[in-house]
């Protein structure tokens, strides 16, 4: 594979990470505030082991970053480019 496909593989690979309805849920809730797991769990509805599974998905992608705050680990979108992308999509969605 040459460096172009290289690259769209990865673009391809970060669309397939988007591409599931939990872990954008989560996304589009640490768009709005940092969060740790038991809130995410609160305010999505859903199980702290569905949401543990996704963020470990999304921490991987380089999506979401953590930081330790005494016991708790806080939740948030790792960049300026990851709140770029979900706003551009965002956007698009509501322009339809």
């Amino acid at each position: 594979m040459n460096n172009i496909d290289n690259k769209i593989y990865e673009i391809s690979e970060l669309f397939k990470i988007f591409g599931d309805y939990t872990r954008c849920k989560i996304v589009a809730k640490l768009f709005e505030r940092e969060e740790n797991v038991s809130n995410l769990s609160k305010h999505l509805e859903m199980s702290t082991s569905a949401i543990s599974h996704s963020l470990r998905i999304l921490r991987q992608a380089n999506i979401v970053k953590t930081q330790r705050r005494g016991k708790e680990i806080i939740y948030s979108l790792n960049d300026e480019h990851i709140y770029n992308i979900f706003q551009m999509a965002k956007e698009h969605v509501e322009e339809l």
